[in-house]
């Protein structure tokens, strides 16, 4: 018997994991997979010391070559303090 996985392909985001069938994905993909607002900020973890990239919802993210973990950022309130 050859039966096919279906969701081949998974990502963490927030520390959830989550699977899909293809092997690359936008950040607005990300985004509603992982029932994250849509004016939240993605990132992606990245390895080592290079900084975490902020992915926007057009960008392409490939799930094929290692296992991803993304974070979501609210909105940024920066220069709203209270005076």
């Amino acid at each position: 018997m050859n039966e096919k996985k279906e969701k081949e392909f998974h990502f963490f985001v927030d520390g959830t994991k989550y699977e899909t069938e293809h092997s690359y994905l936008s950040g607005a993909d990300i985004k509603r997979i992982a029932n994250i607002e849509a004016n939240y900020q993605l990132f992606l973890e990245e390895q080592g010391n290079t900084p975490d990239r902020p992915i926007a919802d057009p960008d392409t993210v490939p799930l094929n070559d290692r296992i991803k973990h993304f974070f979501a950022v609210p909105p940024a309130t920066f220069g709203h303090g209270t005076y």
